[in-house]
Formats: C-alpha cells, sequence, structure tokens
C-alpha cells in the first residue's frame, strides 16, 4: 500500500474514535438526574469559593 492510503486509513480510524469518545462522554453526562446535577453544582460553588465566604 502506498503512504496515503495508510495517512488516509489512520484519519478514518482517529475519527471513528474521536466520535466513540464523544459518544461515551454524552452517554455518561445524560445520565445524571436533575437532583444529581444542582448537589454537583452546588458542590463545584462550595468548593470555589474562598474560606471565609463560605455559608
Amino acid at each position: 500500500m502506498r503512504w496515503w492510503k495508510m495517512l488516509g486509513l489512520a484519519g478514518i480510524m482517529g475519527v471513528a474514535a474521536t466520535g466513540v469518545v464523544i459518544a461515551r462522554a454524552e452517554r455518561r453526562r445524560r445520565a445524571y438526574t436533575p437532583e444529581e446535577i444542582r448537589v454537583r453544582l452546588r458542590e463545584r460553588v462550595q468548593d470555589s469559593q474562598p474560606e471565609g465566604r463560605r455559608s
């Protein structure tokens, strides 16, 4: 095979692998319930605030 064919096949495989990673992340993101999202956001906000400002 010529080098450009190998390069094309590698590119196609890279695109397919990227699609799999994106689909997996999307499935994981959509698996949260609204209450879980609220709890996680509140935790992130609380962790980002300085010690003196936490309530």
